[in-house]
């Protein structure tokens, strides 16, 4: 009896494994996975999130594509993820969906490699950390 728990047990265990490892891992926020800290938005992993003074709010567009989304990948939601209070959500040129908070659309650095980095925090006086 004890063998076939065991068993069990290693094939169930097989299975769990087999069936999360073909979930898709959660990289990308939706403003449910918005957290405040230290004063600046982040991702629920504490990924500072950044502005582009080039956007201009409210206009329902990114400027930063090409090379410039390369370094300042946008902040995408996911299909059917639902936005509310000042967080809002554009159409990039590429048809994906891109997360705004107050109508100016959000980006992660990539230079910033460990959660809390702000590396990004006034490149070219042009990107900001987002304070609410």
């Amino acid at each position: 009896m004890n063998f076939q728990f065991k068993i069990l047990a290693a094939v169930a265990a097989c299975f769990l494994l087999v069936a999360c490892s073909g979930m898709p891992d959660v990289k990308t926020p939706s403003a449910d996975f918005i957290k405040i800290n230290n004063g600046i938005l982040t991702s629920s992993y504490g990924k500072t999130i950044y502005t582009f003074d080039k956007d201009q709010a409210n206009s329902g567009k990114s400027e930063c594509i090409a090379t410039c989304a390369d370094n300042w990948p946008p902040v995408y939601v996911e299909p059917g993820i639902k936005v509310s209070g000042d967080f809002s959500v554009i159409n990039r040129n590429n048809g994906q969906k891109q997360l705004a908070y107050k109508g100016k659309p959000l980006y992660f650095f990539a230079k910033d490699k460990n959660p809390g980095d702000k590396t990004g925090d006034g490149v070219n006086n042009i990107w900001h950390v987002v304070t609410p």
